[in-house]
């Protein structure tokens, strides 16, 4: 039954009790299926009697963790965020690829040791991502609308959601000179189409080309932490 849910892009894992033990801060290594291919950021100022929001940041095509993870590593410690970063099993995302498969089961996995071990606010539970990680986290965050209270999709391709679940808040930016996924075939078609599935949708467009701006990254992040 868990396999056919993962399948289905469903995830499991949900945020716990308060923790009563000290987890500890900084970087630390995530070991799936015993490969290091992850990594899970716990901010400086972290407390366990003060529940932290959580985020997933999924990488680019042909990247891997550490470019996920540099996506609000700069304003992680600032605004208490909690980073999880995987590698994709393959150059990109299962999903993107066709099917949702060992990325997802890696994806709960690393979910689960992360509510296990540190008190994350249920209320404030996200997915990210750039590029095809976008794509993912708008397809996999829409599925999963009662785990991610939001989405942060920079400069995403598309998204083929296998299911709509809760409502979450969704940031989307763009860059106007994207030559690599064109903003008009992109966001500017994405956008409305979440508007008219009744979602609230924050879009920022800027000029320039496929990247994310440090000013994009914590207006992102402003916009998660505020609510």
């Amino acid at each position: 039954m868990g396999e056919d849910r993962n399948e289905e892009g469903r995830l499991r894992a949900r945020p716990a009790e308060a923790s009563d033990g000290a987890a500890p801060t900084g970087l630390q290594m995530l070991e799936l299926d015993g490969a290091r291919d992850g990594y899970l950021y716990a901010p400086a100022g972290y407390r366990p009697e003060r529940p932290a929001p959580l985020v997933v940041l999924l990488h680019g095509a042909g990247e891997d963790a550490r470019d996920g993870l540099a996506l609000l590593r700069a304003q992680a410690d600032e605004a208490g965020l909690i980073l999880i970063a995987l590698s994709s099993r393959g150059p990109t995302w299962d999903f993107v690829r066709g099917v949702y498969g060992p990325d997802v089961v890696a994806i709960d996995r690393a979910l689960e040791e992360a509510f296990s071990s540190w008190t994350v606010d249920p209320a404030r539970v996200a997915a990210g991502g750039y590029s095809d990680g976008a794509s993912y986290a708008l397809s996999l965050g829409i599925a999963n609308g009662d785990l991610f209270t939001h989405i942060m999709a920079f400069s995403p391709g598309f998204m083929a959601p296998v299911g709509q679940v809760g409502s979450p808040r969704i940031f989307v930016s763009h860059g106007a000179r994207d030559g690599w996924l064109p903003i008009e075939r992109c966001s500017r078609r994405i956008v409305p189409q979440l508007e008219r599935a009744g979602y609230d949708v924050t879009y920022r467009e800027f000029d320039g080309p496929h990247v994310v701006p440090p000013v994009i990254g914590r207006e992102a992040t402003e916009w998660f932490t505020a609510g």
